[in-house]
């Protein structure tokens, strides 16, 4: 029995192929991992030794071989094919253990060109896997150093020899690295295009206990070579594992988050916003943005942008919190917080969103796919169309918009010095969004009078400003572009209210 063994991640190497030399494998190598090999006195044949020919091109070709190939490719039942092999004097290779160059570690790298990033495509590697996976009928296609111990545990109970349920999951687990990686290299060329063929790759990074609710299974999924994502650099402290919903609701919450400066708190329930607040204290910011809506904020997700007080601590120990999400917690914190059922998490590394990430939205057999809504409002940009904008007027309009481009729409999102005061999600309607935005404000107590408001896209008719209007906003901020855009400036004007067109409308679906 032959092995040939080819890996730039040498992470338990030796015990592996010294396992394999064990049981009766001849151990063909090359180049560095041969030197390996031979470092730690075990027996090795180099590839050049089987091809007849020194690695060519700076390395660039080494396994690329008809010896090695057919060696690989040759099947057990097809009489013809051994009868090559033994024309041509080829010995068969039973298992075939490669990982690849990191591509994907020096793609992102500033300090290198394309002619080193090109370097790190393997060329042989793929192939020797695709081969040994084509073949796993006979042969044993080894990707990941994960796979040696159950590999050599398997081996070693069967006297050398591998099922064939355990070739076969071998196979797709080659396929699945040799497909993400081309997918990666794909990515590279491609830059910020959107391709004629999307290929990206999801690594598995959490199992959930179950989807959006108890029927349905579920898995969290991080895209491969992204910088970032919801989850990472994240260290739970404490709490029940994640769910589906929690995590929908986490990326909401983090997405609103990085649009604000100031000690800020964002409170999330069914992925749309239902508390946002700042001010000077992040204890502050936590009262006001739970205030805004309290009874909504039970059980929702609180992101907030500064570590976790003592005093915060205790003021959160007497609410029901499905997940907290802080860059820092006071052991006295932590105590106050000990025996709750909340979830909490550490952002222990604080890392900005790649601003050419793509939002994908699954549709029945396919999938929608667009840049991501990640620019601020410009509040120094925004039109005035009528009324007069004071300076806090501003600061207000300007945290209103911030706030509704999260909000699933029609969204409409009352603010009153820098603190949500009803917000009207998910309406099919605009008039019906500025109708409950309105009712939650006054249910729950909240002044409508001096307050301004956001729309994520432009008023049709009069008759949703006219309501708020006679509630006593102050001022309006929203894209205008309305066939009745005049109509509806006359009637703010008319009330001696004022209002800023932004030109940009942000839905979200």
């Amino acid at each position: 029995m032959r092995a040939l063994i080819s890996v730039h991640d040498k992470t338990d190497l030796v015990p592996f192929a010294r396992g394999l030399a064990e049981l009766g494998f001849e151990l063909v190598a090359s180049g560095g991992t041969a030197t390996e090999l031979e470092d730690a006195n075990l027996s090795v044949t180099r590839v050049e030794d089987v091809t007849g020919f020194p690695e060519l091109l700076g390395g660039r070709v080494k396994t690329l071989h008809p010896r090695v190939h057919a060696g690989i490719l040759a099947r057990e039942s097809v009489p013809d094919d051994l009868k090559a092999l033994e024309e041509h004097g080829i010995p068969r290779f039973a298992l075939v253990c490669v990982n690849l160059y990191p591509f994907e570690s020096v793609a992102g790298r500033s300090d290198l060109d394309d002619a080193d990033v090109i370097e790190m495509i393997d060329i042989g590697g793929p192939s020797l896997l695709r081969a040994a996976a084509k073949n796993h009928g006979d042969v044993a296609a080894v990707a990941r150093p994960a796979d040696y111990g159950p590999v050599l545990a398997e081996l070693r109970e069967r006297g050398g020899n591998l099922s064939a349920e355990t070739r076969r999951r071998l196979a797709a687990t080659a396929f699945t690295v040799t497909a993400a990686y081309e997918s990666a290299i794909s990515r590279w060329f491609q830059g910020d295009e959107l391709p004629d063929t999307l290929v990206a790759t999801f690594d598995r990074a959490l199992d959930l206990a179950y989807g959006e609710n108890p029927h349905q299974s579920a898995a969290y999924y991080a895209e491969r070579g992204r910088r970032t994502h919801v989850l990472s650099r994240v260290e739970q402290l404490a709490g029940k594992p994640l769910s589906f919903n929690n995590l929908n609701d986490l990326s909401a919450a983090r997405l609103l988050m990085r649009e604000l400066h100031q000690p800020a708190c964002v409170i999330v329930k069914h992925a749309n916003p239902c508390g946002v607040a700042i001010a000077e204290t992040i204890e502050d910011a936590y009262e006001r943005a739970r205030a805004a809506d309290p009874v909504s904020a039970y059980g929702g997700v609180v992101v907030l942008n500064q570590a976790v007080t003592a005093e915060l601590g205790e003021t959160l120990r007497e609410q029901f919190i499905e997940v907290l999400f802080a860059p820092g917690y006071d052991e006295r914190a932590m105590e106050a917080l000990a025996g709750k059922s909340t979830r909490i998490l550490n952002d222990t590394e604080r890392r900005a969103l790649v601003e050419s990430e793509r939002d994908y939205k699954r549709v029945l057999g396919g999938l929608l796919v667009q840049d991501r809504d990640l620019e601020p409002p410009d509040s120094e940009g925004m039109d005035v169309v009528c009324g007069n904008v004071s300076d806090e007027t501003r600061l207000d309009l300007g945290f209103a918009c911030r706030v509704v481009k999260h909000v699933t729409s029609n969204a409409i999102v009352l603010a009153r010095r820098g603190q949500t005061i009803g917000i009207g999600a998910g309406q099919m309607s605009r008039v019906d969004a500025v109708r409950i935005a309105l009712e939650k404000a006054r249910e729950l107590g909240h002044s409508v009078e001096d307050a301004v408001l956001a729309s994520d896209a432009f008023f049709p008719f009069v008759d949703g400003p006219a309501l708020a209007l006679e509630a006593g906003v102050r001022a309006i901020v929203q894209p205008g572009g309305s066939k009745r855009d005049d109509d509806v400036i006359a009637a703010v004007a008319a009330a001696g209210a004022a209002m800023v067109f932004t030109g940009r409308r942000q839905f979200r679906h």
